[in-house]
């Protein structure tokens, strides 16, 4: 649902890169490109971000049942 502030694995902080890679991303830039800009470079930290859905507006149709 929300983007995780640290990575599951190795603990590091993350959440701090997830708005400037989800804008980059929707103005089409490359995943790899992005977050070898932004530093991540540990496969379970890219894989936090690769990995990550948003699924809240879903979720939020049913709030009112």
């Amino acid at each position: 649902m929300y983007f995780p502030v640290r990575c599951f694995t190795c603990g590091a902080p993350i959440a701090h890169k997830w708005e400037e890679y989800d804008s980059r991303l929707k103005a089409g830039e490359k995943a790899a490109q992005v977050l070898d800009d932004l530093g991540i470079e540990r496969f379970c930290c890219r894989r936090m971000f690769l990995s990550h859905v948003e699924i809240m507006e879903k979720v939020a149709k049913y709030d009112k049942l």
